[in-house]
């Protein structure tokens, strides 16, 4: 196979730097859409039983990939297992679980104000592991971001100093903590990931990896059986409730999967962190518009200085990581 010449290949390196972050803020907004399938899917099933169907139709769909990278696996090194592991264990399954929990325990667009705490695990978590070079401007842009996370998510930002109640936070607030912080940590994982093994072999694997928490879980739990995987509430409408799971295992799970993932290559995970904030944006939308929450002008207008903060992230991070990926 020829190589491109030096001139060429660095302008590969430089169009694949600048679009890398963007597909994982696609990845991430697809993310966001799965308010719409896991909140009706949290009055039929346990939070628990619906990651688990969301990861048996996952298998599903990856399998063909997977059977067709089987022959990667003896070559994966130890140090990318142990990554791999981590980001099925806490993004894929147990993250998940406590996302599902908070949508059921709190209000959806609230929710989100908690995984804005993400980007700064993740950004930790990069500098620890990966030794990720921070831009000058980084940190001021990305509590630029954070503010205005915050204020695209909680309805009333003003009374946060008075009362978390009063500005619009409830019981969901804590299991969002503990899937921001899962979630924080799993993209710094997938990174890792993505530097000892292919796209295609990574996200398989997750999803395997996923599952097999899922069914444990499961397991300890007692609901391993017929009536808590298809209860009666799933029964009397079982046509809706196979619809909004496949809904969620592929619109917002596998797809976006697969976008993230091409994207996490591409990009250091402590810029990585900041383009997700994306699912955000998305689930505020999604919240809106299905279910008919109120998006006030203030939260509009935060959403435009989400956008325009995570870009510059993106702007100032380029001229401290390194050229090829």
């Amino acid at each position: 196979m020829p190589t491109l010449p030096h001139s060429e290949m660095q302008n590969h390196n430089a169009r694949s730097a600048a679009y890398g972050p963007w597909l994982v803020a696609l990845g991430a907004a697809l993310w966001g859409t799965e308010s719409a399938w896991r909140i009706p899917l949290n009055a039929v099933f346990d939070a628990k039983v619906i990651v688990f169907w969301e990861h048996v139709l996952l298998l599903i769909m990856f399998l063909p990939i997977l059977i067709s990278r089987l022959h990667e696996i003896p070559k994966v090194n130890a140090y990318t297992w142990g990554f791999l592991l981590f980001s099925g264990f806490a993004g894929s399954a147990v993250g998940t679980i406590f996302f599902t929990l908070a949508l059921k325990h709190g209000n959806p667009t609230v929710v989100n104000v908690i995984l804005n705490i993400q980007p700064v695990i993740s950004t930790i978590g990069a500098f620890a592991l990966f030794g990720d070079r921070l831009a000058r401007q980084f940190f001021f842009y990305a509590g630029i971001a954070i503010l205005a996370g915050i204020f695209v998510s909680v309805t009333h930002p003003t009374m946060i100093g008075v009362s978390f109640e009063r500005a619009g936070l409830n019981i969901g607030t804590a299991y969002a903590l503990v899937c921001a912080l899962f979630w924080g940590l799993s993209t710094v994982a997938g990174r890792g990931v993505m530097m000892g093994t292919s796209l295609q072999l990574a996200s398989s694997m997750r999803i395997v990896v996923g599952l097999t928490c899922m069914t444990l879980i499961l397991l300890a739990y007692g609901k391993l059986n017929g009536a808590a995987l298809w209860p009666v509430t799933a029964q009397a409408h079982p046509t809706k409730a196979m619809v909004w799971l496949i809904l969620l295992a592929s619109v917002s799970g596998g797809i976006p999967l697969l976008i993230y993932f091409q994207g996490l290559r591409l990009t250091r995970a402590s810029t990585a962190g900041y383009f997700e904030m994306m699912q955000t944006l998305a689930a505020v939308c999604i919240t809106w518009g299905f279910f008919h929450a109120s998006l006030y002008i203030h939260q509009v207008i935060a959403a435009i200085v989400l956008i325009g903060a995570v870009a510059m992230v993106h702007q100032v991070q380029q001229h401290v990581e390194p050229a090829e990926c």
